[in-house]
Protein backbone atom coordinates (compact mmCIF):
# COMPACT_ATOMS: atom_id res chain seq x y z
CA UNK A 1 0.00 0.00 0.00
CA UNK A 2 2.83 2.32 -0.78
CA UNK A 3 4.24 2.41 2.70
CA UNK A 4 7.06 4.86 2.64
CA UNK A 5 10.33 3.56 3.97
CA UNK A 6 13.11 5.90 5.08
CA UNK A 7 15.01 7.24 2.10
CA UNK A 8 17.65 4.79 1.11
CA UNK A 9 21.17 5.63 0.02
CA UNK A 10 20.38 3.77 -3.16
CA UNK A 11 20.56 5.96 -6.26
CA UNK A 12 18.53 3.96 -8.77
CA UNK A 13 15.56 1.62 -8.39
CA UNK A 14 14.43 -0.95 -10.95
CA UNK A 15 10.88 -0.99 -12.24
CA UNK A 16 10.27 -4.17 -10.22
CA UNK A 17 11.37 -2.47 -7.02
CA UNK A 18 9.14 0.52 -7.71
CA UNK A 19 6.15 -1.70 -8.50
CA UNK A 20 6.73 -3.60 -5.25
CA UNK A 21 6.92 -0.35 -3.24
CA UNK A 22 3.46 0.63 -4.45
CA UNK A 23 2.03 -2.90 -4.68
CA UNK A 24 1.07 -2.36 -8.33
CA UNK A 25 1.94 -4.07 -11.59
CA UNK A 26 4.97 -2.99 -13.59
CA UNK A 27 2.62 -2.17 -16.45
CA UNK A 28 1.03 0.57 -14.33
CA UNK A 29 4.47 2.04 -13.63
CA UNK A 30 5.23 2.09 -17.37
CA UNK A 31 1.81 3.61 -18.10
CA UNK A 32 2.24 6.39 -15.53
CA UNK A 33 5.71 7.04 -16.92
CA UNK A 34 4.13 7.71 -20.33
CA UNK A 35 1.26 9.76 -18.92
CA UNK A 36 3.17 11.97 -16.48
CA UNK A 37 6.13 13.99 -17.71
CA UNK A 38 7.50 14.34 -14.16
CA UNK A 39 8.58 10.68 -14.32
CA UNK A 40 11.87 10.40 -16.22
CA UNK A 41 13.66 7.12 -15.60
CA UNK A 42 17.15 6.52 -16.87
CA UNK A 43 17.34 3.70 -19.42
CA UNK A 44 20.33 1.52 -20.14
CA UNK A 45 21.26 0.11 -23.56
CA UNK A 46 18.86 -2.79 -23.06
CA UNK A 47 16.02 -0.38 -22.31
CA UNK A 48 15.76 -1.25 -18.61
CA UNK A 49 14.31 1.58 -16.57
CA UNK A 50 16.05 2.92 -13.49
CA UNK A 51 14.16 5.40 -11.33
CA UNK A 52 15.70 8.02 -9.03
CA UNK A 53 14.45 9.07 -5.60
CA UNK A 54 12.87 12.11 -7.26
CA UNK A 55 10.90 9.77 -9.54
CA UNK A 56 9.81 7.74 -6.49
CA UNK A 57 8.64 10.93 -4.75
CA UNK A 58 6.66 11.86 -7.87
CA UNK A 59 5.15 8.36 -7.95
CA UNK A 60 4.07 8.90 -4.34
CA UNK A 61 2.34 12.14 -5.33
CA UNK A 62 0.63 10.49 -8.31
CA UNK A 63 -0.35 7.44 -6.26
CA UNK A 64 -1.83 9.66 -3.55
CA UNK A 65 -3.82 11.73 -6.04
CA UNK A 66 -5.10 8.87 -8.22
CA UNK A 67 -5.45 5.90 -5.88
CA UNK A 68 -6.27 7.59 -2.57
CA UNK A 69 -8.02 10.81 -3.51
CA UNK A 70 -9.72 9.40 -6.60
CA UNK A 71 -8.54 11.97 -9.13
CA UNK A 72 -8.66 11.15 -12.81
CA UNK A 73 -5.33 11.06 -14.61
CA UNK A 74 -6.12 14.42 -16.19
CA UNK A 75 -7.02 15.88 -12.79
CA UNK A 76 -3.76 14.58 -11.31
CA UNK A 77 -1.82 16.05 -14.27
CA UNK A 78 -3.46 19.43 -13.72
CA UNK A 79 -2.58 19.40 -10.03
CA UNK A 80 1.02 18.34 -10.72
CA UNK A 81 1.32 21.07 -13.33
CA UNK A 82 0.21 23.67 -10.80
CA UNK A 83 2.00 21.86 -7.97
CA UNK A 84 0.67 24.15 -5.31
CA UNK A 85 2.26 24.35 -1.90
CA UNK A 86 -0.96 22.94 -0.39
CA UNK A 87 -0.62 19.76 -2.48
CA UNK A 88 2.99 19.31 -1.37
CA UNK A 89 2.06 19.93 2.27
CA UNK A 90 -0.80 17.43 2.15
CA UNK A 91 1.54 14.89 0.58
CA UNK A 92 4.13 15.40 3.32
CA UNK A 93 1.44 14.93 5.98
CA UNK A 94 0.32 11.66 4.36
CA UNK A 95 3.94 10.41 4.22
CA UNK A 96 4.45 11.28 7.90
CA UNK A 97 1.24 9.51 8.90
CA UNK A 98 2.23 6.42 6.90
CA UNK A 99 5.66 6.37 8.56
CA UNK A 100 4.07 6.75 11.99
CA UNK A 101 1.57 3.97 11.29
CA UNK A 102 4.32 1.64 10.09
CA UNK A 103 6.42 2.43 13.17
CA UNK A 104 3.51 1.78 15.53
CA UNK A 105 2.65 -1.52 13.84
CA UNK A 106 6.29 -2.62 14.09
CA UNK A 107 6.35 -1.56 17.74
CA UNK A 108 3.13 -3.44 18.46
CA UNK A 109 4.54 -6.58 16.82
CA UNK A 110 7.71 -6.38 18.90
CA UNK A 111 5.99 -6.05 22.28
CA UNK A 112 5.33 -9.42 23.92
CA UNK A 113 1.79 -9.91 25.16
CA UNK A 114 1.34 -11.71 28.47
CA UNK A 115 -1.44 -14.31 28.17
CA UNK A 116 -2.76 -13.45 31.64
CA UNK A 117 -3.38 -9.83 30.65
CA UNK A 118 -5.83 -10.86 27.92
Amino acid sequence: MADRKPKSKKIFFSIGEVAKMFEVNQSLIRYWEKEFDVINPHKNKKGNRYFTQKDIDNFHLIYNLVKRKGYTLQGAKDILRKKTRQTETEFEVVKTLEDTRRFLLELKASVPIDEEEK
